[in-house]
């Protein structure tokens, strides 16, 4: 092959962006020079980009329009390290890949596994967790005398609206921007960004009188110590399984293999 290869790196997050600056470095394990195409989908105003790549902001319009970029921008490979929980996103990568023969590699962190002292109610998607806190009973005298429950929801702002339809429970939930869309009635937000430390994360479900934790089983550090703070103060955690990946797709949970892949020959 003549040329720089060029590779489509669906982003934003830490992996991603450390991904592109590992493959923007001269000669990394051993490649010939690779053009980045780091794509985000735009939902934050003010993303952290990392160093040599060509940015694109936005959608592709499904997996017929990705299909129609990787054919039209020559993309000789596609590394999709979304969030683990961009399902559609990944999907669509699936597809994509599929009708153009171009190769896909998924990277993903590895999910959080429950601890012993743990409190795991675990649910199979976002609707499941809607459902559980509905109806939500707290063992034993409670902190406080709400008589329902207080959630701290850190599933991301893009998914209040799916618990807006929730009168009884109250809310704390953090986000990186402000929320747009239905929210919950009674609701109290802190806008802040990771990443967050044990000792901080406990003082904040103790000034709030948390009751129960909702998140999403993302995995990784930034966002971890919350899991500990929970564990240490006894509150359980509803916890959203990931959605599966696509059949067939290769995939990856750390840096270092994801490099390795895009080492020559890439697979075809």
């Amino acid at each position: 092959m003549t040329g720089a290869r060029r590779l489509l790196l669906l982003g934003g997050t830490g992996e991603a962006r450390r991904l592109a600056t590992r493959l923007g470095s001269p000669d990394p394990a051993g490649t010939e020079r690779i053009e980045i195409v780091y794509s985000l989908a735009g939902r934050v105003r003010e993303p952290a980009l990392p160093p040599s790549c060509q940015i694109r902001i936005g959608g592709f319009g499904g997996a017929a329009g990705l299909a129609d970029y990787l054919r039209a921008e020559r993309i000789d490979a596609v590394v999709d390290a979304t969030h683990p929980f961009a399902a559609t996103m990944t999907t669509h990568a699936a597809q994509a890949a599929r009708a153009t023969g171009v190769p896909l590699l998924v990277l993903r962190r590895s999910s959080w596994r429950e601890q012993p002292g743990d409190d795991w109610r675990r649910v199979p998607s976002l609707a499941g967790a809607v459902a559980l806190l509905d109806r939500f009973v707290l063992p034993g005298p409670r902190p406080h005398s709400d008589p329902a429950p207080r959630v701290f929801l850190t599933t991301g702002r893009t998914d209040l609206a799916l618990f807006a339809g929730l009168h009884r429970p109250w809310f704390l939930a953090r986000s990186v921007e402000p929320p747009t869309g239905p929210v919950p009635p009674r609701l109290t937000v802190i806008l802040d960004r990771g990443p967050f430390d044990v000792a901080g994360e406990t003082a904040l479900l103790r000034r709030h009188r948390v009751d129960v934790l909702v998140t999403k089983n993302s995995g990784g550090t930034m966002t971890a110590a919350k899991l500990a703070a929970a564990r240490d103060l006894g509150l359980p955690v509803v916890m959203v399984d990931r959605p599966p990946l696509p059949p067939g797709v290769a995939a990856v949970d750390d840096v270092d293999a994801a490099v390795a892949w895009v080492a020559p020959p890439w697979p075809r």
